[in-house]
């Protein structure tokens, strides 16, 4: 019991014992951190207050420095405005010296224009009486010599006048025999080149075309009961059908190639189907259309193909192929175009000029004759139109624009163009022309050299490509029959359209005849 109580008061005395050893333990390390803490804080202070003053003493320093500066900035900007204001100065008087000699010059000026308005005084007196002496002496003159001065100046006019025209006459035949040895060479060198490295069949289409029957009752099934069949045929054809007593043939006429190729191909295919009647006529027209269509893209893609020329858009190569059915004179409008494109081609590559734009240019320049039928307005200025559309080089559009000299040609290959569209039209059998259009060509030829002053006669030859004309010999001389020839041309090329050239030819001669009895 006793060693019990012992030992817990034991245990009571170890614990208080241990308490106040930490609690004075404690005690001292709270003392011991104050006084670190104060030490602390007075260090801190005094390097406090030290970057206080080396704070102080550098603003200090920088302070002087920034004064210093702005004084040197002072000075230099007082010396500068010093300088300035001497420049000034010396400027004002450099201004007022040139002022002052502005002024002397000034009253120079005013005495010399005193002494020039006096002098121009005594000249306009001076002149004034020369003009009365003159005038003095004009009608001394014109009493002497019984003449006006204004019948004298209308006679020295007159013998000027005379002379002149003589000259220049003479001047312009020796220039032009001149430049014909020149050009006329080799214009002809060039064009015979071009038409000997081309050739081309000629061929003239027709207006009618014939189309064979197996038998004579086929032309009464064509007629159909009460002639509907042949009234269908040419409703929604537009082509005339002619059946007459001619054995085993019908003929379908129409100015339209294309109309009458179309007719022609739905009344062989409908002959072979042996199915006549309205319905099945229009069944096979509308597959025709179709099928012609195709054929006319495809004519459009082997004229490209056949002249090199690339990069067509399809709606032009459709426009192309169109003109296989289009006719000019009984000539065939896509042939006439290929013709024109090769020839071009040809006559650019001798000029040195650019064959493949000349061959575009030549055989798009007839384009407008593919629609001219469907749209208003000329064949050139559908053609210029329709470059324009498809966005063609500039020198096709001239090209198209000029080659019937409508327009002025603005490079060489629209010169080329026009030169062989004359030559594919105008060689031999090219063309046909009517026996109207052509008395109506030869009148108009022979009235217009027939109008001009000392003209006898005038006489076309030559299918009106020659014109002969006769003058009054004892009113013509010979520089007067160039004038005469030049005159007529330039009258012909204003007034008609003609394909080719035609050549002028004055007469003058003089014939003496006596009869010996």
């Amino acid at each position: 019991m006793n060693q019990t109580v012992i030992s817990i008061l034991l245990v009571v005395a170890g614990l208080v014992g241990g308490a106040g050893i930490s609690f004075l333990i404690n005690y001292l390390r709270g003392e011991m951190s104050s006084k670190k803490r104060e030490a602390m804080i007075q260090q801190a202070k005094k390097e406090i207050e030290k970057l206080k003053r080396d704070a102080a003493i550098e603003q200090k320093e920088e302070a002087h420095k920034a004064k210093m500066d702005l004084d040197k900035e002072i000075r230099e900007k007082k010396e500068e405005l010093k300088e300035s204001e001497n420049r000034l100065l010396q400027r004002e008087a450099s201004i007022d010296k040139r002022d002052e000699m502005y002024q002397k010059r000034e009253t120079a000026l005013d005495e010399r224009e005193n002494k020039l308005s006096e002098k121009q005084e005594e000249i306009q007196n001076e002149k004034s009486k020369v003009e009365e002496i003159k005038k003095e002496q004009l009608d001394l003159l014109e009493k002497i010599s019984k003449f006006s001065k204004e019948k004298a100046r209308e006679m020295v006019m007159t013998k000027v006048k005379e002379n002149m025209s003589k000259e220049i006459s003479e001047y312009i035949r020796e220039a032009e025999n001149e430049a014909k040895l020149v050009a006329d060479k080799q214009a002809r060198e060039l064009i015979v080149t071009a038409m000997q490295k081309y050739a081309a069949d000629i061929a003239s289409d027709q207006t009618v075309t014939v189309v064979d029957l197996p038998n004579d009752e086929m032309k009464g099934r064509i007629i159909g009961r009460e002639g509907r069949n042949i009234r269908t045929i040419e409703a929604i054809t537009g082509v005339d059908l002619i059946i007459d007593d001619t054995p085993e043939a019908v003929v379908l006429s129409s100015f339209d190639p294309l109309r009458r190729e179309i007719a022609r191909v739905t009344l062989e295919s409908l002959i072979k189907d042996g199915r006549i009647h309205p319905t099945r006529i229009e069944e096979l027209y509308d597959k025709t259309c179709k099928d012609m269509k195709e054929k006319i893209i495809q004519y459009g893609q082997d004229t490209t193909f056949e002249l090199g020329l690339t990069k067509f858009d399809p709606e032009l190569i459709e426009i192309i192929g169109k003109l296989h059915f289009r006719t000019s004179y009984g000539q065939n409008a896509l042939q006439h175009s290929k013709e024109v494109a090769e020839l071009s081609g040809l006559l650019a590559g001798e000029l040195g000029e650019n064959v493949t734009l000349a061959k575009r240019a030549g055989l798009l320049h007839d384009i407008g004759k593919a629609i001219d039928h469907e749209v208003e307005g000329s064949h050139v200025d559908i053609g210029v139109d329709i470059a324009k559309k498809y966005h063609e080089h500039d020198v096709v559009v001239n090209a198209i624009a000029s080659h019937h000299g409508d327009t002025q040609a603005t490079s060489t290959i629209s010169v080329i163009v026009a030169i062989a569209d004359a030559l594919s039209a105008s060689r031999p059998g090219a063309r046909n022309d009517s026996l109207e259009n052509y008395i109506q060509r030869l009148s108009q030829l022979e009235e217009i050299g027939n109008e001009i002053e000392g003209v006898d006669k005038t006489y076309a030859v030559q299918a009106g490509r020659e014109l002969r004309v006769i003058v009054k010999p004892e009113e013509i001389d010979d520089l007067k029959a160039h004038q005469i020839a030049r005159e007529v041309k330039e009258k012909i090329e204003s007034n008609m359209k003609y394909p080719g050239t035609i050549k002028i030819t004055v007469v003058r001669e003089t014939r003496a005849v006596e009869e010996a009895k």
